[in-house]
């Protein structure tokens, strides 16, 4: 998107949370407290430290983690993008310091009794996260709101855990969450209206432009990303065009950066920032789903099995959700795509080569 298209959205958030103020002015989330500082939890405690900084969003940040080895990580990774900001003359020596000022790091989960609003982004992990809510729900004062940043779980059944499912949400940012603006927010039919429009408030005050979406399997934007992998291998399977022309049609006439079986085909490695969003995921519900390594590198024809797969047993009547054969037998003959050096694409490490269909 252009940066008249960006600038464009973003003011239409704005008028969109002048409304919203005018008619009915939410209560600021005065304490926030962070669960996680890896690799999201340390980019939402830096944004809202941002906004707390700047614009007096929050009276403080509290970022939590249970092992003092991860959060002095945690710690070192917001300390050195907000020394490089400086570097950059992108920000002052006195509001870094201030920044850093707002987040108080600890490893006492006792402190998170009484904030206003929790951002939970742990490891993708169902039975951590219910145990973790569960507890939550007994520590935290009764008007604490709890939001999860999952990009790949259910926020109902989470919300459910926690006790207070009428004041639990999704907010799923996307990485990197300092410079990307969408924030997904998500409400299930539990979650209280007023509660909800807070959260949807907090997010643009920090910055971001937030979303409603319902409790829907990869909520907007891996809801539309992976299905349209799917059709991409739907059409290849029937014949109804080539790889080349699927992946320069939709380059060419939709605008995207690379075509949808070069994307299925590929490594986060070469993806950077494009597909961020959908790496996350594919990662994330890989972990969460098949007990596979939160930190695998390497996305290719099998996650996108893997996913489909997980969707169509759980979702057995969502008539998007299938899992196309010329998939299932790319992956059983290990044809995995950039990784392997054939997919739909030949590769020689990471050099795209012809189309296999020719």
């Amino acid at each position: 998107m252009s940066i008249k298209g960006t600038a464009q959205l973003a003011a239409r958030a704005g008028r969109r949370r002048a409304a919203r103020q005018f008619s009915a002015p939410a209560q600021n989330f005065d304490k926030l407290g962070v669960i996680g500082l890896g690799l999201m939890g340390h980019g939402i405690a830096q944004t809202a430290a941002a906004a707390a900084a700047n614009d007096g969003v929050h009276s403080s940040i509290i970022a939590y983690e249970t092992d003092q080895a991860f959060l002095d990580r945690g710690r070192d990774r917001i300390q050195k993008s907000v020394d490089r900001l400086v570097s950059r003359d992108k920000m002052e020596s006195a509001t870094a310091e201030a920044l850093m000022g707002k987040i108080t790091f600890t490893t006492d989960r006792s402190a998170l009794s009484d904030t206003d609003l929790i951002v939970e982004a742990i490891i993708e992990n169902m039975d951590l996260k219910k145990k973790l809510y569960s507890e939550l729900g007994a520590e935290c004062k009764p008007e604490t709101v709890f939001a999860s940043n999952t990009s790949s779980l259910s926020i109902t059944e989470m919300a459910l855990a926690s006790s207070r499912p009428d004041k639990f949400v999704g907010v799923h940012f996307f990485n990197p969450v300092q410079v990307m603006k969408l924030v997904e927010v998500i409400k299930t039919v539990h979650t209280n209206e007023d509660e909800f429009e807070r959260a949807l408030d907090w997010v643009e005050k920090i910055g971001k432009v937030g979303v409603k979406c319902g409790d829907t399997p990869g909520f907007i934007v891996n809801r539309l990303l992976v299905p349209n992998l799917i059709q991409a291998m739907l059409m290849l399977e029937r014949k109804d065009a080539e790889t080349r022309d699927i992946d320069l049609s939709m380059q060419l006439g939709a605008g995207q950066p690379m075509g949808p079986l070069h994307l299925a085909d590929c490594e986060c490695t070469l993806l950077k920032h494009k597909y961020q969003a959908l790496i996350e995921f594919m990662k994330s519900f890989c972990s969460a789903a098949y007990s596979l390594p939160v930190d695998k590198p390497d996305i290719g024809l099998d996650t996108c099995l893997f996913i489909m797969e997980g969707w169509v047993k759980d979702f057995p009547n969502e008539t998007a959700f299938v899992v196309p054969k010329t998939l299932k037998d790319k992956v059983d003959a290990n044809e995995l795509g950039r990784k392997t050096g054939r997919g739909f694409y030949l590769w020689e490490g990471d050099k795209r080569g012809d189309p296999v269909d020719g």
